[in-house]
């Protein structure tokens, strides 16, 4: 299975990196580390940024992060122009930081740095499946 399934618009169909869709899918967010020098990559690469190897693996984010930033998008580039407004945030969890979209449900005037979030997969339209952070309740 490709790429072609993550997210709302997909513009790449083939990724070294490919497996990442698959993880969402049946176990939850990864991020690929390298063997070499240890470092943790999100979103995955397939070589390492830092010493260039292309020796990596797959590490599970933890289950819980902290918000440490977070803004609202008003404008959506193309494909989620209908998407808008919506909360972008970054979160760490263990080593990495991770992107994403905040849950449309949780207001926003209750988010605040600091606070404990999680990762949850989600089923789009179509068959895609994305991923967004959470409250930990």
């Amino acid at each position: 299975m490709g790429f072609e399934r993550f997210g709302r618009v997909s513009f790449t169909s083939q990724t070294k990196a490919g497996p990442f869709v698959d993880y969402l899918e049946k176990e939850g967010l990864y991020a690929t580390k390298c063997r070499v020098c240890e470092r943790t990559f999100f979103p995955p690469r397939a070589d390492c940024a830092s010493c260039m190897s292309s020796d990596m693996s797959w590490q599970k984010v933890e289950d819980n992060g902290k918000l440490l930033s977070f803004t609202r998008a008003c404008f959506g580039p193309t494909g989620f122009e209908e998407d808008v407004p919506y909360v972008l945030a970054v979160a760490e969890f263990d080593k990495v930081k991770v992107f994403g979209r905040f849950n449309a449900d949780f207001p926003e005037d209750q988010l605040s740095i600091g606070m404990n979030v999680k990762v949850q997969t989600i089923s789009l339209p179509d068959g895609q499946i994305s991923y967004e952070f959470i409250p930990v309740q």
